[in-house]
């Protein structure tokens, strides 16, 4: 927790401080306290949980010439009224600065702090209250600089970035009896570093030339595992058209990921410690789950008929097998943008992780109420030029395991006058690459996925109420044999009402949790609670 309130410290600071030097009179810092009632309703049983929440946290906002940044972060502990409900401490919050500390130098970082479905298999709750099964604490930071300079025509481009990510144990994960067990997460630490030479069409040759470079490591704490990755690479894009080009590139990259056994008894079992993860044998051999080590390739086309509108595509041999990727940006007005991004990579949650903290934007929505503070799903913007980003795709389920992701994610983010609405929805698909030597692990090589899509809409009604509301739906499939297909559906909404100092606030929400041959899970929630902002 001393580690959360940190992090979400110094990124405030470093945003203030970072905008006091630009424009100060565009920072805004609101800390605030709160207290709720809390009703949850098993709509199936009849069963009735109640319990009361005292909450404080901040939100902070600059937009300056020198720097972009936000911080919504809030500490919650929830207070029982009877033993049918613990007493807990729930951390959530959101984190993007960009800086720019000197020409050509730029700082980004980012932290986040949620709760999130543990095991792909096991309960999928959409609105967290009450006490909810399959959930476990994620906070994740990063940081580093990039510098961006010219050498006569070739534009010059070095970053270098570093991140943490820690993940408690699983509250209980549901799992139907007999399915084989999963080992729990711990914390990794990850770093990166990149260089770009770049010369534009037209500049010395009729094309475009680009040369990059780049490592990449993670160490993780269950049974050491290791991640490592060098590459490098050329690329060249060569105009067609005023509008369109044609893109090349060829590589050489090699990836690896590694680990050590587990500590095992007598009998076989595997030994694992009081949070339930398996105990490293620190004698036992780096042994290699994954490993590419060779040439790979691609070809695509560029499609910019304007400067809002940008389209790209390409096809390739990489991992051992064909890859897609592409990317649709489209910028209708300042308050209206989409984007679509199909990827694919071999990376971990760590990794995964960061990287889609990184993509999403500097300015975002913050969730007005304890139903859709969650920041795990998808995440919106008001600014057209950076409509947002999903992180479905990563939270589906926390793997210990390396694997090579792909899929795709769309997010649509509108502001029409007092009214912000939008959506985003994706597909997501991980092959695992697991050790099948590992005692108590038999996941070697299944292909889990998943599929989402989520609505959401806000509006002023006056200057001294709101209404928000959101609906979602969820769909995971672990590829384990036996192991049924996961539904999660429903909706919240809320009304928020200021009078001077103090918000009101009245929410609601449904949802639902299915799996084959079994009756579908409904439950209600209600919220009652008064905010005092300083």
């Amino acid at each position: 927790m001393i580690r959360v309130l940190s992090i979400g410290v110094a990124l405030g600071a470093l945003a203030a401080g970072s905008a006091a030097q630009g424009q100060s009179k565009r920072v805004t810092v609101t800390p605030y306290i709160e207290l709720g009632q809390v009703l949850d309703a098993d709509l199936n049983s009849g069963d009735v949980l109640t319990y009361s929440s005292v909450a404080a946290g901040i939100d902070l906002a600059a937009n300056t010439t020198r720097t972009n940044a936000q911080l919504s972060y809030r500490y919650e502990r929830r207070i029982a009224w009877d033993k049918s409900i613990g007493d807990d401490d729930v951390h959530t919050g959101l984190a993007r600065v960009s800086a720019k500390v000197a020409r050509g130098l730029t700082l980004e970082a980012g932290g986040i702090a949620t709760r999130t479905r543990s095991d792909i298999r096991g309960a999928a709750p959409g609105v967290l209250v009450g006490n909810v099964d399959n959930i476990s604490q994620v906070y994740a930071v990063y940081g580093g600089p990039s510098y961006a300079t010219h050498a006569g025509p070739v534009s010059v481009n070095a970053s270098y970035q570093a991140g943490y990510t820690k993940v408690t144990s699983p509250s209980f994960t549901a799992v139907p009896a007999g399915q084989p067990r999963l080992d729990y997460y711990d914390d990794s630490f990850g770093q990166s570093a990149g260089l770009i030479l770049g010369v534009q069409p037209g500049q010395v040759l009729p094309i475009g030339l680009t040369a990059s470079g780049g490592w990449e490591r993670e160490d993780a704490g269950q049974l050491d595992g290791r991640y490592e990755g060098w590459r490098a690479r050329g690329d060249v894009l060569a105009p067609v058209s005023a509008n369109v080009a044609l893109t090349g590139g060829v590589g050489y990259e090699r990836i690896e990921t590694s680990s050590r056994s587990g500590l095992t008894t007598t009998a076989g079992a595997p030994v694992v410690d009081g949070n339930g993860r398996f105990v490293t044998d620190e004698a036992s051999p780096r042994q290699v789950t994954y490993r590419t080590d060779g040439v790979y390739y691609d070809a695509g086309v560029v499609w910019r008929p304007n400067r809002r509108t940008s389209a790209s595509a390409s096809v390739g041999k990489r991992y051992g097998s064909t890859s897609y990727t592409g990317l649709v940006t489209y910028q209708a007005s300042e308050h209206v943008g989409f984007s679509a991004d199909v990827y694919d990579s071999v990376t971990t949650f760590g990794r995964q992780l960061r990287t889609g903290l990184a993509n999403l934007p500097t300015s975002f929505i913050a969730a007005r109420d304890a139903f859709t503070q969650q920041f795990n799903g998808c995440v919106f913007s008001t600014s057209g030029s950076t409509p947002g980003g999903c992180l479905n795709d990563v939270f589906q389920s926390i793997s210990t395991a390396s694997y090579r992701a792909r899929g795709a994610d769309v997010v649509l983010s509108i502001t029409r006058g007092r009214s912000t609405y939008g959506g985003g929805a994706g597909y997501a698909n991980r092959k695992l690459f697991n050790r099948d030597t590992v005692p108590g692990v038999t996941l070697y090589g299944i292909e889990d996925q998943s599929a989402y899509g989520q609505l959401f809409f806000n509006r002023t009604l006056t200057p001294v109420s709101t209404i928000d509301a959101n609906v979602f739906v969820n769909y995971y499939e672990s590829g384990v044999a036996q192991a049924a297909g996961v539904w999660a559906y429903g909706g919240t909404a809320s009304y928020g009402h200021s009078f001077g100092r103090i918000t009101t606030s009245a929410s609601a929400g449904v949802y639902a949790f299915d799996t084959r041959d079994v009756d579908t899970t409904w439950s209600a929630q209600a919220l009652l609670a008064a905010r005092y902002s300083f």
